[in-house]
């Protein structure tokens, strides 16, 4: 299973290293990080590809991250 997140951070330069510190979290979600784009006319809003090993893991990862400043909207995709 994939999951999309799509962070609507206040500033890319302030998200991205809070973002990077948190991959032992991301690690212990069952996350992996397969990819990430920053928009190209909104410089501060990010999308990301996350591999899901656990799902309910990873809802409570995306609970936590809603706090930490930045809007956060996240779909669980499996391939069809």
């Amino acid at each position: 299973m994939q999951m999309i997140c799509r962070f609507d951070t206040v500033s890319w330069d302030e998200w991205k290293p809070r973002f990077d510190g948190d991959a032992e979290d991301r690690m212990h979600a069952g996350l992996t990080l397969l990819q990430m784009w920053r928009d190209v006319d909104t410089p501060d809003a990010v999308v990301a590809l996350f591999e899901v090993n656990d799902r309910s893991k990873a809802d409570a990862w995306v609970a936590k991250q809603s706090g930490f400043g930045a809007a956060l909207r996240a779909d669980f995709l499996r391939t069809a």
